[in-house]
């Protein structure tokens, strides 16, 4: 007949993505073209977890609500041709967990819409999906702006009779990270063996578990980087950069049929050897490191910066006393090539998505910067600079004490009754 020309739902400013505790407000608009005899209009706003047993199915076979709230609009009447809007409100649990939407489960939202018709009439119905996002807040997490860092040995036979060992020690310079963010990594090659590995891969992994009758794992590489292998008896250092993709937050708070984690792994396929560092993915990046105390006074004039070593290091009496071959010095190992895989679907890539915002800021007109931020872990006396050598830290408080420049004690100390006898006479107990 035609009478109903529009229906639809328009959530106020336009809005897409809210958080939890948030006020959701809109109106269901209709525009008829000839009157409209009804029993009700009713508005719904729903919100849940479904988990299925094979990957794209829609029977579900585990499933959670979050929100569940109806209104009527109108009772039971007839609307005149000509535009109307019928507004509501809704207010979102504080618990909401974050949207989500993966191949074997998803975290939805939605407000529907229903015109009740009299009998022999057809209902109308409409719907509009919405995003809840409960950021993640990395400095809330303790110890997140630590280094990350994990190792182990491998030891392995070569040539039939051989034996060797490697060491792959892999560390990052925190423990959390957003999107758009550079994850720095660091991986120590020690290859003591007379055989060289294979080349070094460092992957960001992606895992999502859904609970289902049983636990589902869904385990996907979002990015890969690679080095060279490490020649025999060498030491080597590999450091690389993986700028993070958008991506899910680590866990879903709230929801407890679906989970996901974020590892680094870093592996050799000969020998073969991995470690795993667990990573956090949130919303809100970790806060800079406060700034470094101001530099102190130099040494003298004419003083000396390096000391000398009056013995070869134990590693290389030890190996000219068995006369194996001598670990080479560490150096600086390239990547080989850089793969960026293309990650899922996820809600950080939904239109209209507003970035990531501070507490208490609006999405629209405080949007938070992709902040890079750094390591306040611990410093290290010496660090290097390009192809030099080593080149002393300016801070004195991690610098050691320069014990070379000392001269050596011309006469005893003081006993402890001279320390006594010489001290102020009022500080002296009974005076």
């Amino acid at each position: 007949m035609g009478r109903v020309q529009l229906f639809e739902i328009r959530l106020s400013h336009g809005r897409l993505v809210y958080s939890p505790g948030e006020p959701l407000a809109g109106a269901v608009h209709v525009c008829l073209g000839a009157p409209l005899p009804f029993k009700a209009i009713r508005v719904s706003c729903t919100g849940s977890c479904r988990v299925s047993a094979k990957a794209n199915d829609a029977a579900w076979v585990a499933e959670e609500g979050y929100l569940n709230s109806a209104l009527s609009l109108a009772d039971k009447g007839s609307l005149p041709p000509g535009e109307h809007s019928f507004p509501f409100r809704f207010l979102l649990p504080a618990t909401a967990p974050t949207s989500f939407e993966g191949p074997f489960g998803k975290i939805v939202y939605q407000v529907r819409a229903t015109i009740d018709t009299p009998r022999f009439s057809k209902d109308h119905q409409c719907s509009c999906a919405f995003y809840v996002l409960s950021p993640l807040n990395l400095n809330s997490i303790p110890d997140i702006e630590q280094p990350n860092v994990a190792s182990t040995t491998k030891k392995f036979s070569y040539k039939l009779v051989k034996t060797g060992s490697v060491v792959l020690t892999a560390s990052t310079d925190l423990r959390g990270y957003v999107v758009g963010q550079v994850l720095r990594l660091q991986a120590d090659i020690d290859n003591q063996s007379g055989k060289d590995t294979s080349p070094v891969v460092a992957s960001l992994l992606q895992k999502v578990s859904y609970k289902a009758k049983r636990w589902i794992y869904d385990v996907r590489a979002i990015a890969d980087v690679e080095g060279a292998g490490v020649k025999a008896w060498r030491r080597t250092q590999w450091q690389e950069q993986i700028l993070v993709p958008a991506l899910p937050q680590s866990a879903l708070p709230g929801c407890s049929l679906i989970h996901v984690d974020y590892y680094l792994q870093v592996s050799l396929k000969a020998p073969e050897a991995s470690v795993t560092l667990p990573v956090l993915i949130g919303n809100i990046a970790v806060n800079p490191a406060p700034p470094s105390p101001q530099p102190g006074p130099g040494p003298p004039p004419g003083a000396q910066s390096l000391v000398v070593p009056s013995a070869p290091p134990q590693e290389e009496a030890e190996a000219e006393a068995t006369g194996q071959p001598r670990l080479a010095d560490p150096v600086s190992l390239l990547a080989k090539s850089h793969l960026q895989l293309r990650p899922p679907a996820v809600f950080g890539a939904v239109p209209g998505a507003p970035e990531p915002c501070p507490p208490g800021g609006s999405p629209a007109s405080h949007p938070l910067p992709l902040a890079l931020c750094v390591s306040t872990g611990a410093t290290v006396p010496y660090f290097a600079d390009g192809s030099g050598g080593p080149v002393p830290s300016t801070s004195t408080l991690i610098l050691p004490p320069e014990y070379s420049l000392w001269a050596h004690p011309c006469e005893a100390p003081p006993s402890y009754e001279q320390s006594c006898s010489s001290a102020d006479p009022s500080l002296t107990p009974g005076s």
